[in-house]
């Protein structure tokens, strides 16, 4: 854990105490010292080891919830004396009372809820935790949240190494860097002028992460060997389930590009409704009463003789958090104890005939709330997907309203969910190596029980004989060519001068490691674009394949999509028009550099004469576009069942 302070290290028992005035707060316990505003419930000051870690220079809120309580009427307490037990922990309370009106004015607009937003802090501890609940009673309008998350801005003096993982683990650009640097294709994406990246692009987007793998990140200092991190002990309260990538730190870049001096401090952030990648959905009817607890989690401080070091500490420390998880200190709200939480055990085997020794490789099972349509656009933060659009269902995928609770299990089928509130819900399962999902409804989930469900059998989808398949059904594209170094901007530039012919692929002989790039983009066909602006011709990709005999009957091309920047995908086969994709829904992946949005199947039936015996080629089109607006393929699988009637040609909507 982190290093005390030298003069702490003799006596480090010192109680926690909490001081106010008119305007704030003070939690103190000889490591930490923490100061909230009463108006807003921001964190305005974070000392430990006698340097203010918060950021000074910014016009905009070093440490806060988007969602504030200052347009309603505030309530301000002291939740947990420390006077009352002998100095163990405190915790305050900001809450602002919204009578029916909005609150709140953060980048996701604002909500129709009463929020309120608490700080605690323990003793010898040199973290704070902060939580922030939001209530709607029944009587209140509708309403919805739109993006929504907790932002640290910390102190540009201090910190110059940002890590949010193994591969973002990186001195970063300075402020100066960014401010002479030249803006790109995107307001968020600037080619470095100066500095140790000079003529790398920055784009924030570059550091999202996959918040059910990634629970502690943060910046260090490679002077002062200190470091701040935010570390989620649970994941139940973000939104989107195991795969949702979301921003996690970056600079706070200006996007004013006539300033030269403008302040981009070391940023960290916590979305819990994130609208990047897909979005998600919080949009709450009028007759719904609603209540959520967005954490507790930690913003931890710590200080080791090297920043791995300090980023290993803050690791350990995250696993500790999820081992005590749910905290028993939080008190008067709805946040169920262990013992009024259950667990959920079961075993799901898998009876896959095209694959009878498959194992269930990285296998992810979770609860959820049972999938629902999208109420009608809300008053207030919108409440479809990013932009305002999104699917028609709210599913695991795109759910902020509800809590989620995600377990790794055994490659066996073996799993164990802990600390599961009390409800009915929706099991489902995803594996590697397995297309779709397994389902399971009406789980019913009673406090303080251990759930033993019956034997589940698992069996996937299928449409016939498997003819081919390329890739892995993982929800990513990481295993084709620059899938496993995504996270940079402008691969689509890239794209034309490692496939200056597009891709085709031979069935057999290549290899989709090496020979099927990560997204399929518009053709760049201007060797001087380096900013990523303009326009892109269409591209073709081509799968050459052989067959025994001529077919007959229903094919089926089956696509899992994981990143859609276009509006549709043409298929052909043998030089014949196949039909179309259709009714692609936009998740912003490849715009945003990334790797797994929000995951959709999309099978295309035709008629298995338009195949014949021996060679075959079909055909995948996307159409000019800008250079973003393309595919991101998770798997591509070719079945067929000879005993069906062959359908009509028809676009998949």
């Amino acid at each position: 854990m982190a290093l005390l302070a030298p003069e702490l290290r003799a006596d480090s028992n010192i109680a926690v105490g909490i001081a106010q005035d008119e305007n704030s707060f003070t939690l103190t316990n000889g490591i930490l010292a923490v100061r909230v505003s009463k108006r807003s419930g921001d964190l305005v000051s974070l000392r430990f080891k006698g340097l203010e870690m918060l950021d000074r220079v910014s016009e905009r809120g070093s440490a806060y919830w988007s969602h504030d309580v200052s347009r309603g009427e505030r309530q301000s307490h002291i939740t947990i004396d420390p006077a009352a037990n002998g100095g163990a922990r405190g915790e305050v309370s900001i809450k602002g009372i919204s009578g029916g009106r909005p609150m709140g004015s953060g980048p996701g607009g604002s909500v129709v809820a009463d929020i309120e937003i608490r700080y605690a802090l323990g003793r010898e501890d040199s973290a704070v935790y902060t939580y922030c609940i939001f209530s709607h009673p029944a009587n209140y309008p509708a309403t919805g949240v739109g993006e929504a998350r907790f932002c640290l801005k910390l102190n540009d003096s201090i910190f110059d190494w940002m890590t949010v993982d193994s591969r973002r683990n990186m001195e970063m650009i300075t402020t100066y860097d960014w401010n002479h640097a030249m803006q790109m294709n995107m307001k968020e994406a600037r080619r470095m002028n100066t500095g140790a990246d000079l003529g790398q692009v920055e784009h924030k987007y570059d550091y999202s992460a996959n918040q059910f793998d990634v629970r502690a990140w943060g910046w260090s200092s490679t002077a002062q060997h200190v470091g701040v991190w935010l570390v989620n002990p649970s994941v139940e309260y973000l939104s989107g389930g195991p795969t949702k990538f979301e921003l996690s730190a970056h600079r706070d870049a200006t996007f004013n590009t006539n300033s030269l001096t403008a302040p981009a401090p070391p940023t960290l952030l916590n979305y819990w409704r994130g609208s990047h990648y897909g979005g998600s959905v919080c949009a709450i009817a009028a007759t719904d009463s609603w209540t959520k607890v967005i954490g507790p989690f930690l913003i931890y401080c710590d200080s080791e003789p090297s920043r791995d070091a300090m980023w290993k500490d803050a690791l350990a420390r995250a696993a500790e958090e999820a081992k005590v998880w749910p905290y028993d200190w939080v008190s008067g709200v709805d946040y169920p104890h262990k013992n009024q939480r259950a667990t959920v055990v079961g075993k799901i085997a898998l009876a896959d005939p095209e694959t009878p020794n498959a194992r269930l490789e990285r296998l992810l099972v979770g609860l959820s709330a049972p999938d629902y349509p999208i109420p009608r656009r809300t008053r207030e933060g919108g409440g479809g997907g990013s932009g305002g659009s999104g699917p028609p269902w709210v599913t695991w995928q795109n759910d902020a309203k509800h809590y989620e609770f995600w377990v790794r299990g055994g490659s066996s089928g073996d799993f164990s969910i802990p600390n599961v509130r009390p409800g009915i819900y929706t099991l489902h399962a995803i594996a590697n190596g397995v297309l779709g999902e397994f389902t399971v409804t009406n789980v019913t989930v009673e406090p303080g029980q251990v759930l033993r469900l019956p034997p589940l059998t698992w069996k996937p989808v299928r449409y016939g004989k498997q003819l081919w398949d390329i890739g892995i059904p993982n929800r990513d594209a990481s295993e084709f060519f620059k899938g496993d170094d995504y996270y940079h901007w402008g691969w689509y530039l890239e794209y034309p001068k490692l496939f200056p012919n597009d891709v085709h692929y031979v069935i057999g002989q290549s290899d989709f490691h090496k020979d099927w790039f990560f997204e399929q983009v518009p053709h760049n066909e201007n060797p001087a674009n380096t900013t990523g602006q303009g326009r892109g011709r269409s591209t073709t990709w081509s799968v050459e394949f052989d067959l025994p005999q001529t077919p007959h009957g229903k094919a089926t091309l089956r696509l899992a999509l994981c990143g859609i920047g276009t509006r549709s995908i043409t298929v052909g086969a043998n030089d014949h028009p196949l039909g179309s994709v259709t009714g692609l829904v936009y998740n912003a992946t490849i715009n945003r550099d990334g790797i797994g949005g929000a995951w959709t199947e999309k099978d295309l039936a035709f008629n298995a004469a338009a195949l014949k015996a021996g060679h075959n080629i079909l055909t995948l089109t996307i159409p000019a576009g800008s250079l973003t607006s393309g595919i991101i393929y998770d798997y591509l699988r070719l079945e067929l069942d000879e005993s069906a009637p062959p359908p009509a040609p028809v676009a998949q909507e």
